[in-house]
């Protein structure tokens, strides 16, 4: 059975020395860029490799033209795969210590945006794992590289061009995952303009968790969401935030409730803003 959405620390650990499998560490930090690999090398589950979120999740920045982490080309994020060694048929596992937020769940998104369906994220992350006490190992790991074959989903994504003539269609939701006081303007850490995207919903990637960083139950989230929703179905709905990752977490939540089929407004609010015709609101 494949897993394809979240997994508990309790199956991971009886799958640790299976060939089978592949662990990836996705601890980063927008602050540090460096601070996910020294993490990494001074505690990781035993046989992971470690993946960072804009030197192998993320194409190249163009200033004026894209958001903080663009997508990256397919086929090189394909040869990215391939020397984590993943490929067709092996279930993937990924973990952060951000409750998936950070790139965990940027990692689940975007193999399956590459047509590989059997990738799940640590419900709890690395604190749980820890917290449980279960075994850890320092230094650097690397796996036998392998040949992954990408099958690009482009239904996945939606431009910035799409977003423009959906954000206001009844028929459509786009929600927007920041931070309340992000979503409204009040303040904005990161980003040089405060706002969101008129005809946004504020549906905050916080509260898909509970207080120990684990992901709400899938009746939970299922209610959440469609109190968010109404009627419009969720291959109509669009989740966008800062750069494209966090907004991965609810598609991830999504799914999680049986909600299929949302799309990533991959740019998300730090492309929007590279056009000052694109309106905002506060």
């Amino acid at each position: 059975m494949a897993y394809v959405t979240l997994i508990d620390p309790e199956t991971l650990a009886a799958h640790l020395d299976d060939p089978a499998w592949v662990v990836v560490d996705c601890r980063f930090s927008l602050t540090d860029p460096t601070y996910g690999r020294r993490a990494y090398v001074q505690a990781h589950i035993p046989g992971a490799v470690y993946a960072h979120l804009e030197e192998d999740l993320s194409g190249p920045v163009v200033p004026g033209k894209t958001g903080r982490h663009p997508l990256p080309d397919p086929k090189a994020l394909a040869a990215t795969f391939s020397r984590l060694g993943i490929e067709a048929h092996l279930q993937v596992v990924a973990y952060d210590d951000a409750g998936g937020a950070m790139a965990a769940a940027r990692l689940w998104w975007l193999l399956r945006w590459l047509g590989h369906d059997a990738v799940a994220v640590l419900d709890g992350g690395w604190s749980r794992w820890v917290r449980e006490g279960r075994p850890v190992r320092s230094g650097s790991e690397a796996r036998e590289p392998r040949s992954f074959k990408p099958q690009v989903r482009s239904e996945y994504v939606v431009t910035s061009e799409e977003v423009a003539r959906v954000r206001t269609d009844p028929a459509w939701r786009l929600l927007d995952v920041r931070a309340p006081a992000r979503f409204r303007g009040e303040e904005e850490p990161i980003d040089p303009v405060a706002g969101h995207i008129p005809g946004a919903l504020n549906a905050p990637f916080a509260e898909n968790l509970t207080v120990d960083g684990r992901f709400r139950s899938p009746q939970e989230l299922r209610a959440r969401f469609e109190a968010l929703l109404g009627p419009v179905p969720p291959e109509r709905v669009v989740c966008y935030c800062g750069s494209g990752v966090t907004a991965a977490h609810t598609l991830l939540a999504m799914s999680y409730a049986g909600l299929q089929g949302a799309r990533l407004y991959a740019g998300s609010w730090s492309e929007w803003i590279t056009d000052p015709a694109r309106p905002i609101e506060r």
